[in-house]
């Protein structure tokens, strides 16, 4: 998602909404049963029709987004952490529970589209063909259009790209966003004094290109909102004279940001520019003419001269806000949604790092600060933009969170994210950057300094975080900023160690309760599985590691036990009961007639002091005598019905509740086909029922409930073509039992 800082006079976004965008994923596809999507079991809900693709890879984390039915699932993102031998070690999930909706629209496109043209203030230019999707920005699935109208913002200088999204089956709004919202010679800027910025040789002059950060440049836009941008050339290598008159002037602010950026994020955080992969970006300057505002759309940062072309947009902490969009927008799928408590997430993520970013240029003109804008005094006053120690003095931000906090702009619930922030790094109270107000009775905050918050901060948005994070979910707790940054604090300090506790009481502190674990004053301890997660076939055993590390006084004797198991699934300890520090080995069998099936089974471990649980995710597979393929090609003609088969004997298992059909066929109009699963006793299933209209071929596979059948005999899959003109085949179908 395309960006900017909140500026005086900005066009207010559809406020409480739920909303999307749409990811460009160029990936190959990832099938459920591959290793660490099948490690995770139902911790990732997921159904029969999904499909995943790797969205980017590192070492500890995976992220995946996912396809239903063939269609995007906005929130439908997730990440899987994974231990140093790679196996599971947990995940972050926008879903509540796995997607189960109809895929058929009864509102077209053509009145989707039209529906999105009224909703657009500007002028149009260009309206893109909705696309239907599943919005699962909720956690629940919603069948929905998305538009993008291209055109130009009221004020005829902010480009604009809208997106309006639609409910497939009513046509009713559900929301809508603008991607682009408002908001080493020697340079002498405006706002940070006399810098150094790097520049390259170019004949007898320099051309303001930096090597060093992967060819970032900074040119002219001559006050035009179109057209060619001008590389800013130099005869002598000194850039600008301090004043807004010389042109140079802001072009030395907007380059030595995007290279403290660069600097910052590569330095601290070890990400390698803002895609990750090195690359510099273009940095406009001379936007527009009056322009009060600046932007990131993705490819580039583009700075307005402010009112009267005399106050350029470009100070340190707003190029630092501005490309700490792009960060956000390619670690997270898509970025955080943009709307309510996801969208002040982002909004706050961008403040973070923006003031992150003025502190560690260390400079005296543009000393470090929690004022977000003050320089560019966008009020008249000589107020800023925003106050992250103390929210709620803008007369707009929300510094405590309640529940009309993911009702308001998102520039505004970003307060409690930036308070929370602030307290974290700095404490409550009386700070040199100014006062910290607590909310209601919480108690006060001991900061841990700048640089443990940040890190905090980063590794949750880096490992953790997911498009639908928001401040409080009742249906998905773990899905929260509370819940991930208590996480990334265990990962970097330790479960209970001061850096853990200090998140907690700062979340407190801004009214972000949770359902997380209270680290005990008195004997404490913690307790880690390895792996999280284990898939076993009937008659089959898997071993996990429980270890316990004393986090708190004196250490106690420890009792494991075991929560609700899946049907024929036995898991025992041994030791079953450890001195806090020591270790215990969990056996998870399957007997020889367990049913295929997914869930946790929570393991609670119990000392005199206090209890602790994890919960384990148990997959048992079909056994090998209850599941077959059939590869035969089977072609497909016009009104015709054919049939597959496959003999199972010797299942000792029952079918399962969620067996899986998975089907392939090559097929130019499945809108043709019926296709029936047909059981040894005659029973039919139906898979798929002409959906899906013009859409080519079938790959997917069905979760069935087939309890009650026997498993032994022969299953058949039965494809019908109900129609004329389009014909194909059956290349293969798995049953598993």
């Amino acid at each position: 998602m395309r960006v900017a800082v909140a500026l005086a006079g900005a066009i207010a976004l559809v406020s409480g909404s739920l909303v999307v965008t749409a990811t460009n994923v160029q990936a190959a596809p990832v099938t459920p049963g591959s290793s660490l999507l099948d490690q995770a079991g139902s911790a990732i809900k997921k159904s029969g029709l999904d499909r995943y693709a790797v969205h980017s890879s590192k070492k500890g984390t995976v992220r995946y987004t996912r396809t239903y039915d063939g269609l995007r699932v906005a929130g439908g993102d997730l990440v899987i952490r994974t231990r140093s031998d790679g196996t599971y070690a947990g995940s972050s999930v926008g879903l509540t529970r796995p997607l189960t909706l109809a895929t058929k629209p009864s509102v077209t496109a053509d009145k989707a589209a039209a529906t999105a043209k009224g909703e657009f203030e500007g002028s149009i230019t260009s309206t893109g063909k909705p696309e239907l999707f599943v919005d699962a920005t909720s956690g629940l699935g919603k069948l929905a259009w998305e538009t993008v109208i291209t055109g130009w913002q009221p004020d005829r200088q902010t480009p604009s790209r809208f997106h309006v999204i639609s409910d497939a089956l009513s046509g009713a709004v559900i929301g809508s966003y603008d991607e682009i919202e408002h908001v080493a010679g020697t340079g002498n800027s405006i706002y940070s004094g006399e810098v150094a910025v790097e520049s390259t040789a170019a004949g007898a002059s320099f051309n303001l290109v930096d090597p060093t950060r992967g060819g970032g440049l900074t040119c002219d836009m001559n006050n035009r909102t179109s057209g060619a941008c001008a590389t800013f050339t130099d005869a002598d290598n000194t850039w600008g004279t301090g004043a807004p008159a010389d042109r140079q002037s802001a072009a030395v602010d907007a380059h030595f940001g995007a290279a403290v950026t660069f600097d910052y994020f590569k330095g601290v955080h070890g990400r390698n520019g803002i895609f990750g992969d090195g690359r510099g970006v273009p940095s406009r300057v001379h936007y527009g003419s009056n322009y009060v505002n600046a932007f990131w759309d993705g490819a580039q940062m583009t700075y307005g001269d402010g009112t009267g072309n005399a106050k350029p947009l470009v100070a340190l902490d707003v190029a630092g806000h501005e490309m700490s969009h792009g960060v956000t927008e390619n670690v997270v799928p898509g970025g955080l949604t943009y709307s309510g408590e996801s969208g002040g997430l982002n909004e706050a993520t961008s403040d973070i790092f923006g003031s992150m970013v003025e502190f560690h240029a260390d400079t005296t003109a543009d000393a470090g600060d929690y004022d977000i804008g003050e320089k560019i005094d966008i009020n008249g006053n000589g107020s800023p933009l925003r106050y992250m120690y103390n929210p709620t003095l803008d007369g707009r931000s929300h510094g405590c969170w309640s529940t009309s906090t993911r009702s308001v702009d998102v520039h505004y619930s970003s307060g409690v994210a930036n308070h929370f922030f602030f307290n974290l790094a700095e404490g409550s109270g009386a700070t040199p950057y100014g006062t910290s107000p607590l909310c209601g009775a919480a108690d006060p905050v001991t900061g841990i300094g700048q640089e443990k918050a940040a890190k905090i901060w980063f590794r949750a948005l880096d490992s953790y975080f997911v498009s639908n994070t928001g401040y409080v979910n009742t249906a998905n707790p773990g899905n929260t900023a509370r819940a991930y940054s208590l996480s990334a604090a265990g990962d970097l300090y330790g479960f209970c160690s001061a850096e853990y506790k200090a998140v907690q009481t700062a979340w407190t502190s801004v009214n972000v309760a949770g359902t997380d674990e209270q680290c005990s004053t008195g004997n404490d301890f913690s307790v880690t599985l390895a792996p999280a997660a284990v898939a076993l076939g009937p008659g089959e055993s898997a071993t996990v590691t429980a270890t316990t590390a004393l986090v708190n006084g004196e250490a106690e004797p420890v009792t494991f036990t075991a929560g609700a198991t899946p049907a024929g699934v036995t898991v025992t300890f041994e030791p079953a009961t450890v001195t806090a520090g020591e270790s215990t080995t969990i056996t998870v069998s399957a007997d020889a007639t367990a049913a295929r099936s997914s869930g946790p089974v929570r393991i609670t471990a119990t000392a005199p002091s206090v209890t602790r649980t994890r919960d384990l995710a148990v997959t048992v597979n079909s056994g090998a005598k209850c599941a077959g393929t059939n590869a035969t090609v089977v072609p497909i003609p016009d009104n015709s019905t054919v049939t597959s088969s496959i003999t199972v004997d010797g299942c000792t298992a029952a079918p399962s509740t969620t067996s899986g059909v998975e089907v392939h066929i090559r097929h130019t109009y499945i809108g043709d086909l019926v296709v029936s699963l047909v059981a040894p006793d005659g029973s039919a299933y139906v898979l798929h029922n002409r959906a899906e209209g013009s859409t080519d071929n079938i790959d997917k596979t069905y979760s069935v409930n087939l309890a009650g059948e026997t498993a032994d005999g022969t299953w058949t899959l039965r494809v019908q073509d109900a129609a004329n003109l389009d014909t194909g085949s059956l290349t293969s179908w798995t049953l598993s039992l």
